[in-house]
């Protein structure tokens, strides 16, 4: 029996619908699952393209339908099209994005953003802050947290223990503290620690060849200190084909590589590739656990 998938529309006044409609219909996922679409029951009423906290709070509600009936058995997996913090922020609603939501729905108490690809797979240690903020943020427990994090969950993917690097949070990974001491005194005793209790991890490595030798296969995933140092890489080599999944849930969430595109909304111009990649992700892991 075919697993069935929710597809959560996101943000209604993004490209969230179309594409969710789109990967909905599209043969090569009625080939393995049976998908089911999250949307607003109004979701004409909102014009494309135009921030709103209606928009938000439809996002909103429409997520938890989806997760709820993921926790109960009633879908197999969850993928998400994207939403808009922002019109979170106007709903009021405290949450930065999916990942931090998804964890207060589902009383998760760990998890980690990873961006999976044939090419690159990256899982971010610290996510949505300001850059001047990551280096307060990115204690030994958090990287620690991380590594343990990212050993666990990575077999569900290829049923192997998985190779982890680590990126240096400062330039050529601190040259031994001449530019930074984040990776002597924080990183590298993470690293120790998770090594000694059997986990395959090496670094910390300069980040600015780390996901070069992850890709050519040296290493299966790449943790990345902070938002942009992950995603730069994987959206230069997999724009498109990249999934967004959620480690750490007791459910399968994945999600795309791409933010609600207000831009092009209600053009019928977007890409559904992402998606379309999301679903059949979902699927797969879905039909594996």
């Amino acid at each position: 029996m075919k697993p069935r998938i929710a597809i959560t529309a996101g943000d209604p006044a993004g490209i969230g619908p179309e594409i969710s409609a789109a990967a909905a219909a599209d043969p090569r996922v009625l080939a393995v699952c049976d998908p089911v679409v999250y949307a607003s029951a109004d979701s004409g009423r909102f014009e494309p393209g135009v921030l709103s906290a209606d928009a938000g709070r439809a996002a909103y509600d429409t997520i938890v339908r989806a997760v709820e009936d993921a926790r109960q058995g009633r879908v197999a997996a969850i993928a998400t099209a994207p939403i808009n913090k922002e019109a979170f922020r106007r709903a009021g609603l405290p949450w930065n994005g999916h990942t931090d939501l998804l964890a207060h729905l589902t009383g998760a108490k760990q998890v980690a953003m990873m961006f999976f690809s044939d090419e690159l797979r990256v899982v971010l240690a610290t996510v949505h802050l300001a850059l001047a903020d990551v280096p307060t943020h990115l204690t030994q427990s958090v990287m620690e947290e991380t590594i343990a994090l990212t050993a666990r969950e990575l077999p569900k993917f290829d049923k192997v223990a998985p190779r982890i690097a680590v990126a240096g949070l400062n330039p050529h990974a601190g040259e031994h503290g001449l530019f930074g001491h984040e990776e002597e005194k924080v990183i590298a005793p993470a690293i120790a620690c998770c090594r000694a209790k059997g986990i395959d991890v090496s670094g910390p490595f300069p980040g600015d060849t780390i996901f070069v030798r992850a890709r050519k296969g040296e290493f299966d995933v790449v943790i990345a200190c902070y938002h942009d140092q992950g995603l730069i890489p994987i959206k230069l080599v997999a724009f498109g084909r990249a999934v967004n999944v959620t480690l750490g849930l007791p459910i399968v969430r994945t999600s795309v590589d791409h933010g609600t595109a207000f831009d092009i909304a209600g053009k019928g111009v977007a890409d559904a590739e992402s998606m379309l990649a999301a679903v059949l992700l979902a699927a797969r892991l879905a039909r594996s656990a």
